[in-house]
């Protein structure tokens, strides 16, 4: 799984799932970020930990065409990329642990739900008990 995490909101704006990690399924998840949203491009940076999707190639050159500035996390430090981790741990606690799945698809439907929860209902306490998706609007109504 790869997504995309507004930092600003923690809303999740793009993700895509794979049987694998490649870059093929970064670009899929960043595709979909940036179909969603339609950003201002040059004044973006993906940041990510130094997975094989993330530094292959492919995915840099891809961001470099989007005029994205690539920032990546220390060897081994978790907490460069910690609110990215917090979400993944989120979904594994609140979610996924415990279940189990008969197929590839009943993982993505369980994957969509929760992130429509995630952004639209579970509020945070880094952003005033706001969902993320209550944040966006907050931001977008301000600008």
């Amino acid at each position: 799984m790869a997504c995309v995490l507004d930092l600003s909101t923690k809303e999740i704006v793009g993700y895509a799932l794979s049987k694998s990690p490649n870059a093929e399924l970064a670009k899929a998840a960043l595709s979909n970020a940036i179909k969603r949203q339609q950003p201002v491009l040059n004044q973006l940076m993906f940041h990510s930990d130094q997975g094989c999707q993330y530094s292959a190639a492919s995915f840099r050159t891809r961001l470099s065409q989007l005029t994205i500035t690539q920032s990546m996390s220390r060897r081994g430090n978790c907490w460069d990329n910690a609110v990215m981790e917090r979400f993944f741990r989120s979904l594994k606690t609140e979610r996924l642990n415990g279940l189990s799945f008969i197929n590839h698809d009943s993982v993505i439907n369980e994957v969509d739900n929760y992130i429509q929860f995630y952004n639209y209902k579970r509020r945070h306490s880094t952003l005033d008990y706001m969902t993320p998706h209550q944040k966006y609007n907050e931001l977008k109504n301000a600008a």
